[in-house]
């Protein structure tokens, strides 16, 4: 079965280059109108270019429909106007791929606290600014996409990513609230942590393997999580050509007696505490409690 994007439109952040540019290629090959979204600065979000405008003509060339914006997604109403344009020219928004993102890499210790300011508002709040501004569309046409990039820092962390690692795994928890809020009208959120060699990668990656990690082999993914059968509330690593599932998992509830119920009591138990004998993944934060008071049950 050939998955198709035709009739579809779709913004793509940050695809002037790497990933962003594979997936905004990829989704006008398969007929989606594109808008191909890009300050054009560089990887420490500095500066500005024409990157956008490169990538829609290839697209153009290749006999696609693309637009190119420059809005910033750190201004909301940037946002909004893209949206805008895209739903003035094109009849709505259907998919959204936040793909945008700057580094600004040092130690905590090192770091500046502007720069944590930074990379989280563009990474964390700048997803949110460009959801936001699609969000009320997909409500009204009741369908929508929306793909998070997150990253492996994000969910197990990096040393000398401090802002990185809170920005992307912020993008996780809005994931896991957003896929609730808009199921009854089929808008599926989702989290992709990719692993790519890219402009923001090019220092970790030994030459050797910058092949094989090339940013079409995380296209894959990435589509299909934006696809009309995608999931919602999936977290998905991609890279290589290799592809896998990460989830947030908790192990059942250990109630201590009355008694035990100190620092003492709970260093006691720490070891069955921290068991991940019986993890399970909930499916939103209220089966916390619930997972709480069922085990409060049993013990009584």
């Amino acid at each position: 079965m050939t998955i198709s994007f035709a009739g579809k439109v779709a913004i793509v952040t940050g695809a002037g280059g790497g990933l962003g540019r594979a997936y905004a290629l990829e989704l006008a090959r398969r007929g989606a109108k594109v808008v191909v979204n890009d300050l054009g600065g560089a990887r420490d979000g500095s500066g500005a270019s024409d990157a956008a405008q490169q990538v829609v003509a290839e697209i153009i060339a290749a006999g696609g429909k693309a637009m190119a914006d420059g809005g910033s997604v750190t201004e909301f109403a940037q946002m909004q106007a893209m949206v805008a344009r895209a739903t003035a020219a094109w009849g709505g928004v259907h998919i959204l791929i936040n793909n945008a993102g700057i580094l600004r890499d040092k130690t905590f210790a090192k770091l500046n606290p502007a720069d944590f300011e930074l990379v989280v508002r563009v990474h964390l709040l700048g997803s949110a600014n460009a959801t936001k501004a699609v969000w009320d569309v997909m409500r009204q046409q009741n369908y929508g996409r929306v793909l998070m990039t997150a990253s492996s820092t994000g969910l197990f962390g990096n040393f000398g990513q401090a802002n990185y690692g809170a920005a992307k795994l912020g993008l996780a928890g809005l994931t896991k609230t957003l896929y609730l809020e808009g199921a009854k009208h089929d808008i599926r959120v989702n989290t992709l942590a990719p692993v790519a060699a890219t402009r923001m990668t090019e220092d970790i990656f030994p030459e050797a393997a910058f092949a094989a990690f090339a940013p079409e082999n995380v296209v894959p993914a990435a589509l299909y999580l934006v696809s009309d059968d995608a999931p919602s509330n999936a977290i998905v690593g991609a890279g290589a050509g290799a592809y896998h599932s990460a989830f947030v998992t908790m192990n059942p509830p250990v109630v201590l007696p009355a008694d035990e119920r100190t620092v003492e009591g709970f260093a006691a138990h720490w070891a069955q505490i921290s068991d991940r004998r019986g993890d399970f993944v909930p499916q939103s934060g209220v089966e916390q409690s619930t997972a709480i008071l069922t085990a409060l049950q049993a013990s009584a």
